[in-house]
C-alpha cells in the first residue's frame, strides 16, 4: 500500500473550491485518465478510467463529507484505494486543497507506475489542473452538493 499526499493553493474562496470538488461529473476535465464518473446516489459513484491504454471501471463510496472541510472515500471494487480531500481557508480569496490517498496498485503496470513515482506526479498534475479549472472560471463553481455524510461508526 502506498500513500500519496499532495497539495495546491487555489485563488478562490473555500466554499467555491469545496463546491467544485463535489461535482464529480466534472473530474474528467482536469483528472488525467478519468473518462467518466457517474453519481449513483449521495454516497456512491461509478468511475470509468483509462490507464496505459486499458479501460477499467470501479465503484467508490463517499465515507465522510462535510461542507467546506473534507470529502473522504474508499473503493468498493477495482484497485484498493481510499483517501480524503481537505480544503483549508488560507484567507478570503485563497484555499489550500490537500489530497491524501492510500492505494494498493493492481497489476504490473500500476506497480511500475507507483515505483517510478508516476502516481505521485499524476495526483499533483490533477490538482494543478483543478486549480487552473477553478481559477479560469474566476472561482465560480459549476455546481454544489452541500450535504453532510458522517463517518461510519
Amino acid at each position: 500500500m502506498s500513500t500519496i499526499t499532495k497539495s495546491v493553493d487555489v485563488e478562490a474562496d473555500v466554499t467555491s473550491v469545496y463546491n467544485q470538488w463535489t461535482q464529480f461529473a466534472e473530474f474528467p476535465q482536469f483528472m488525467e485518465g478519468v473518462d467518466r464518473i457517474e453519481q449513483i446516489d449521495d454516497t456512491h459513484t461509478r468511475w470509468t478510467v483509462s490507464i496505459a491504454g486499458v479501460t477499467r471501471g470501479f465503484d467508490a463510496t463517499i465515507t465522510e463529507q462535510h461542507p467546506d472541510q473534507r470529502v473522504a472515500w474508499r473503493s468498493d471494487t477495482g484497485p484498493e484505494h481510499a483517501g480524503v480531500v481537505t480544503v483549508h481557508r488560507l484567507d478570503a480569496e485563497h484555499t489550500r486543497v490537500t489530497v491524501q490517498m492510500d492505494i494498493d496498485p493492481e497489476g504490473f503496470v500500476e506497480n511500475v507506475a507507483d515505483k517510478l513515482g508516476i502516481l505521485d506526479r499524476r495526483v499533483q498534475g490533477d490538482l494543478d489542473r483543478f486549480k487552473a479549472f477553478v481559477e479560469k472560471r474566476g472561482g465560480t463553481e459549476t455546481g454544489a452538493w452541500r450535504g453532510d455524510v458522517d463517518r461510519p461508526a
